[in-house]
């Protein structure tokens, strides 16, 4: 399991990440896989994710995760490309609106394209992934319910 420790120099803010073989990284775009253990030191501003963060694109199969894979792209893809996967990521979140009954999820929901709109890609993703367990729940009970979630 990775992880990160925040330090401070006489430069400014470092975030001194300590990563494993074989984890995943995402900056700015660039995919990165270590082959062995690593300490790696950001030193200024990067849009980034490693380990559990970043969601494979055949892992995107509910609606949540869809929404979060669109979002994740929507943090670290060029600046060139945002627009376009907020606007995927918008047309997503509305279309979940709609399908879903709970005035719970589509507050969360809600919630969640405020902090996108803000550019604050980071908290829109981890208030979207706290949809994953309501999706599996009611995709599990669907198939027998005889209808889809």
């Amino acid at each position: 399991m990775s992880h990160s420790v925040p330090t401070t120099s006489g430069r400014g803010q470092r975030l001194v990440l300590k990563l494993r073989a074989g984890e995943k990284m995402l900056v700015n775009g660039a995919a990165l896989q270590f082959q062995t253990s690593a300490s790696v030191v950001l030193s200024n501003r990067a849009r980034f994710l490693f380990g559990r963060q970043i969601l494979a694109p055949d892992e995107a199969r509910t609606p949540a995760r869809r929404l979060y894979f669109a979002m994740q792209a929507a943090y670290v893809c060029d600046e060139a490309e945002r627009a376009s996967y907020i606007r995927f990521a918008r047309d997503l979140a509305h279309e979940y609106s709609e399908a879903t009954t709970s005035p719970r999820i589509r507050a969360v929901l809600d919630e969640a394209m405020e902090e996108l709109e803000r550019d604050r890609c980071w908290e829109a993703m981890r208030i979207v992934r706290d949809l994953f367990v309501h999706d599996d729940l009611m995709l599990a009970d669907a198939p027998a319910q005889g209808h889809p979630a």
